[in-house]
């Protein structure tokens, strides 16, 4: 007669992950390094001319301007302490399938689309203004604007918020990015003529046809399954986890000086970029601003941007002969740099990048050209047309995003001709 063996301990139930529960990663994620010591010098200049700027603005142009102008340095703020990018989460998407800077975007997208639902739905605004949909034709300009600009990312190195939060920071060759930047959507403004006409569908805006609730339940359905596909995805690649920053080790310093969470990131971006609708009528945009400031340029040159078309659209002819300080966009723009500078001092990270490898700078200068022309044949970039065109509930935003995934494919296979390494599924980060 024999016994069974003595039955060992039971295993524990599988359980499925929950929607919002971390995506396996290859490794666990490394823990954040400490922080360095605040930067007093780059904290006390930059400190120093965001109150003046603010000053001056408030005191020339009125409180409207000057209310942009500080949630430009929030947004400067948030893009910097949480590394909210663009250009990295597709890229990591692409290379090995980690979704969970594109899950953050989803709730960048779906927290801005609730409030401008309310928003646009109930006609808030503030200072008189009235506040409008972004809504972009559908088209061949769309299509090849947003390849251009995905790819342009990718060779960049970072995408037009991005572009403004790092520079902001002191990181260099981004500084060529943005040059590169302002001479493509400069080019496109003075070559309008030669893309304008290109074949396109008006505008398709949700809310015309199913009303604000439904435009927005539409938008936060189709966000829940890219949620779903990218943790799927993830779940089969396994990929390497995301790189840590340096960050706080209290919950108090973390807030004003180490890294936020991704999470956190989405949702500050979410309710400024709604107050900039709320005060200017017009959601969050960048790119308008390069084409601005560009032919600014050209003028003080001695060349004449009146003429050209594009400046003689309408509202256009006037944000080219008004001061560039009470332009919505380059307020803001300006507002991310700085307040991304005092973020970055006082996060002792602020710094300036010597000795850039000569393709690393043809790059980052050939990267930006793509972003500026591509943003101005696409109606936008990753924050006037695909973020506010999603979240207005504009077809637009979604064919621009499913485009830059193409653009991105593109741009990762670009990158090594330069000298721009892509994340490996056998790397310790990605």
């Amino acid at each position: 007669m024999t016994t069974a063996p003595p039955a060992g301990p039971a295993a524990p139930p599988r359980t499925r992950p929950t929607l919002f529960a971390p995506s396996p990663t290859s490794v666990p994620r490394p823990d954040a390094p400490p922080l360095p010591p605040v930067r007093r010098t780059p904290l006390a200049v930059s400190g120093l001319i965001s109150v003046a700027l603010t000053a001056y603005v408030w005191l020339q142009h009125g409180t409207k301007p000057g209310v942009l102008l500080l949630l430009g340095l929030g947004l400067g703020v948030a893009l910097y302490h949480s590394r909210f990018g663009f250009t990295s989460a597709w890229r990591q998407l692409i290379a090995v399938g980690n979704g969970t800077g594109l899950r953050a975007h989803t709730l960048l997208l779906g927290t801005t689309a609730t409030l401008f639902a309310l928003v646009i739905g109930t006609g808030t605004g503030l200072f008189g203004s009235q506040p409008a949909p972004s809504a972009g034709p559908v088209g061949i300009g769309l299509a090849v604007g947003s390849l251009l600009f995905a790819i342009g990312m990718q060779l960049g190195g970072a995408c037009a918020s991005g572009t403004l939060f790092a520079v902001g920071s002191g990181q260099t060759s981004v500084v060529l990015t943005l040059g590169g930047f302002i001479a493509g959507a400069t080019l496109a403004a003075w070559q309008f003529d030669l893309w304008k006409d290109l074949p396109a569908w008006e505008p398709v805006v949700l809310s015309d046809h199913i009303g604000w609730f439904g435009s927005w339940a539409v938008t936060i359905a189709a966000l829940l399954l890219v949620v779903v596909v990218t943790r799927r995805v993830q779940a089969r690649r396994n990929p390497p986890p995301l790189g840590p920053v340096p960050s706080a080790r209290t919950t108090a310093a973390r807030v004003v000086r180490g890294s936020w969470p991704l999470a956190a990131g989405a949702l500050a971006l979410a309710v400024l970029g709604a107050g900039v609708l709320l005060v200017s009528g017009g959601a969050w945009g960048v790119t308008s601003a390069f084409s601005l400031w560009g032919s600014e340029l050209v003028g003080a040159l001695g060349g004449h941007p009146e003429n050209w078309t594009w400046w003689q659209q309408p509202g256009n002819s006037e944000t080219l002969a008004g001061p560039v300080l009470a332009d919505k966009t380059s307020l803001t723009d300006i507002g991310i740099m700085a307040g991304a500078a005092v973020a970055a001092a006082l996060g002792g990270t602020w710094t300036l990048h010597r000795g850039i490898p000569w393709r690393t700078a043809v790059a980052s200068v050939l990267g930006g050209l793509l972003m500026g022309i591509g943003a101005r044949l696409a109606g936008g970039c990753n924050i006037g047309a695909y973020l506010a065109g999603v979240a207005s509930g504009s077809l637009s935003g979604w064919l621009w995003g499913a485009v830059a995934l193409a653009g991105t494919w593109i741009g990762l296979r670009l990158r090594p001709v330069f000298g721009l390494g892509n994340p490996e599924p056998g790397d310790g980060v990605c």
